[in-house]
């Protein structure tokens, strides 16, 4: 790959030279900044790149970046170690990665290399990984506080243990080793739940995607079809429009499928007159989409379904009308419960006061999940949803999803067998604003004529 292409890509264009949302590399180095002003004077932080790992026997996974190693580099190479250093006189972001190999990279592609490394990403010096074990305890010797993710990366943990008790073994030259491990993720994923203005850019966009790919399998489900056939269409579209990979295994169960949470096998056949639930999200540019939907496989909602339907659209509406600024973030969930609990009752699925039911969470029985969770670049996002004890409170930048569903299976005796079998779940991406909110995959059909005219129109 030339080096001309390299540089192309870092800036954010595509083959064709369109512009495409990307996070800058100023973006990028704010992100460290803003870390290294929440750490203390005297100190260093570590990252490990995530691993590249073995599919089977000589066949190897396609590599994804960790999450929070992208966050702060967006370099996205595996055998890699990124250092912070605030204050350092020669540069405070520092890199490790591998060598240029003309060999290696006839078989395996490109390598950036720490020279060219530097130069794309933004960052003050970049070292072979080769010689990390020579140069790094000299960067950590003297620190007061070491900054670390102690226990996500076992075989890294035992390196860093390695290089801070080769620095006591010397003390006799007067070698201090860092008096205090600190776990990062408490200040750094505090920093990702807050998504920038170049975030929601890219993060619109892998909702864009995801709802093309949505109304695409709509306008081509039918009976008879493999639960497979749905997905290979998700994905066909996903990567045709840049989301090269899924965020996470497509959901897409029809009839009773769906009343198994994370149902992944995709491997029945969609009958005639059962709905199918579809949970699948394109990921861009390493940011996650996350979109169910629910829908007939023959195009018409029957009675019975249209009754559940309508009863978990309006609990995801009230919902996403509680993500609001100064809400407490169990707030959606308890408009969504109240919603569903009430409707259960008008349906003949419980029995008793809504105020006790919900007290008692009757409802469990059919709706047994939290109405969403923050998404970013994971799609169980990191960010605490308590602080100090108490729910959180939305503020604008965050984004959650607002996903709640129904699920009541053929083996419920005590439900009227007409509504058993059925699984139904809405999903949608909600970012927090100053004034509000802002629905990200608001686009993607979910009112009950929006789908019907959808699949009725030929594919």
């Amino acid at each position: 790959m030339p080096y001309r292409f390299l540089q192309r890509a870092a800036a954010g264009a595509d083959m064709k030279g369109k512009k495409k949302p990307k996070v800058s590399l100023q973006d990028f180095a704010r992100r460290r900044r803003e870390l290294m002003a929440l750490m203390e004077p005297n100190s260093i932080a570590i990252l490990p790149s995530a691993l590249l790992l073995t599919r089977n026997a000589d066949v190897e996974y396609r590599f994804r970046q960790d999450s929070d190693f992208h966050y702060l580099t967006g370099f996205d190479e595996h055998d890699s170690v990124f250092l912070l250093i605030p204050g350092r006189e020669h540069g405070e972001a520092i890199l490790f990665c591998r060598e240029r190999d003309e060999d290696l990279e006839r078989w395996h592609g490109k390598v950036t290399g720490p020279e060219l490394a530097m130069q794309l990403y933004g960052l003050d010096d970049a070292f072979p990984i080769t010689d990390i074990d020579d140069i790094i305890p000299g960067l950590i010797e003297g620190k007061r506080k070491l900054y670390y993710a102690m226990g996500v990366h076992s075989e890294f943990d035992n390196r860093v243990i390695g290089w801070v008790n080769s620095i006591a073994a010397n003390n006799r030259s007067g070698a201090q080793p860092p008096g205090e491990f600190v776990q990062l993720g408490q200040y750094l994923h505090e920093l990702r739940l807050f998504k920038s203005a170049q975030e929601i850019e890219v993060m619109r966009q892998a909702a864009a995607i995801t709802g093309k790919a949505h109304r695409a399998i709509m306008m081509v489900a039918k009976p008879g079809m493999y639960e497979y056939q749905l997905e290979a269409e998700l994905e066909y579209c996903f990567v045709r429009h840049g989301a090269r990979t899924p965020a996470y295994p497509s959901i897409v169960g029809g009839g009773s499928n769906a009343c198994v949470l994370h149902y992944i096998q995709n491997d029945d056949v969609l009958r005639k007159g059962d709905l199918v639930l579809v949970d699948a999200g394109g990921e861009y540019e390493s940011y996650a989409a996350d979109v169910t939907r629910t829908f007939p496989v023959s195009g018409k909602f029957s009675k019975e379904q249209a009754e559940l339907y309508e009863l978990v659209l309006e609990a995801q509406q009230a919902a996403i009308d509680q993500v609001q600024p100064g809400n407490q973030w169990n707030q959606p969930h308890e408009a969504a419960v109240a919603v569903i609990t009430a409707g259960l009752i008008r349906l003949g699925l419980l029995q008793g006061e809504c105020d006790d039911l919900i007290e008692a969470e009757s409802y469990k029985k059919y709706y047994m999940h939290k109405t969403g969770h923050w998404l970013g670049l994971d799609v169980h996002d990191v960010g605490e949803y308590r602080v100090g004890g108490e729910w959180r409170v939305f503020e604008p930048g965050m984004v959650t999803t607002i996903e709640p569903g129904l699920y009541i299976s053929d083996d419920c005796d005590d439900a009227p067998a007409r509504y058993r079998g059925v699984g139904i779940r809405i999903e949608d991406n909600v970012l927090v604003t100053q004034s509000g909110n802002e629905n990200l995959t608001a686009s993607i059909p979910k009112t009950i004529d929006e789908i019907e005219c959808l699949m009725a129109k030929p594919s």
